[in-house]
């Protein structure tokens, strides 16, 4: 199973570019592709609608992400009606990330898990969740985290998709953990190829994902040069995901921050 996940541009004029980028990908015959949701809910709309327009135009089966952050539960719930009777059956549920100083509206939700089981309580999607091999950021420990895991499991989900690593142990050793705490439902790697370094170092900062050492290095040596850059990260998402594929992942989750070419090259090498 591979799928690809992208995000709504902030401007109308990134539409074109993004589906010209999301037609490329569907010659891959992606299982589904995935469309995030922006922080505060701030692309509601765009996440509905770009969701439905890549089912409908392009074809793909298609999954919307779907945040606590800034919504009531009758906010999430009408997004939800909305999303069935456009036709998704898919959605992934999250906790959000949270501004600081950021407070629940009355009646919002906290957690994925509540949010997991309201989905339950009122729709029949099949329903997606994050998980994080390194640890989430704002857990205070592996092990709080994990426990947080197996409620949102509970709560009804029916498949994972880890935060973005670039150490298959860390993977590995998450799932062996997850599997001893009694999570069956299938983990699917989450895999960023990079094209900047600058660009994955501050992302990597934000979501607690950690560099290893021979991948600092070669980002160094490639310095302020993109392409060189954009080889490493080909080179070393591939290696990633043939290990991960042959030691029995379920499938391949890319995060393609909207591009094609580096996601192409990666398939290419694989299959």
């Amino acid at each position: 199973m591979i799928s690809f996940e992208f995000f709504p541009p902030k401007a109308e004029a990134g539409f074109d570019a993004l589906f010209r980028a999301i037609a490329e990908l569907k010659e891959l015959s992606p299982s589904y592709v995935s469309v995030t949701w922006g922080a505060g809910g701030s692309t509601r709309r765009k996440t509905v609608e770009l969701t439905a327009r890549i089912q409908d135009e392009i074809g793909i089966t298609a999954m919307a992400h779907l945040s606590c952050v800034g919504s009531t539960v009758d906010e999430l719930a009408a997004t939800l009606a909305q999303l069935r009777e456009l036709g998704i059956e898919n959605v992934l549920a999250l906790g959000g990330d949270p501004p600081p100083g950021y407070e629940p509206p009355p009646g919002g939700l906290e957690y994925a898990n509540e949010l997991v089981a309201l989905v339950r309580a009122r729709f029949d999607f099949c329903v997606g969740a994050a998980c994080y091999p390194e640890k989430h950021p704002r857990a205070p420990s592996a092990e709080s985290d994990l426990a947080m895991l197996v409620q949102k499991v509970r709560a009804g989900v029916d498949f994972l998709i880890t935060q973005l690593f670039f150490d298959n142990a860390d993977y590995f050793a998450f799932v062996a953990r997850a599997r001893a705490a009694g999570v069956t439902v299938p983990i699917v790697p989450g895999i960023m190829p990079i094209v900047s370094g600058a660009s994955i170092r501050r992302m990597t900062a934000l979501c607690g994902a950690r560099i290893p050492a021979e991948l600092g290095r070669e980002l160094d040596r490639a310095g302020d040069d993109d392409d060189a850059t954009a080889e490493v990260g080909v080179e070393w998402a591939t290696a990633q995901c043939r290990e991960l594929l042959a030691r029995g992942a379920p499938g391949l989750h890319f995060y393609t921050l909207n591009r094609s070419p580096a996601t192409r090259r990666i398939h290419a090498a694989l299959f």
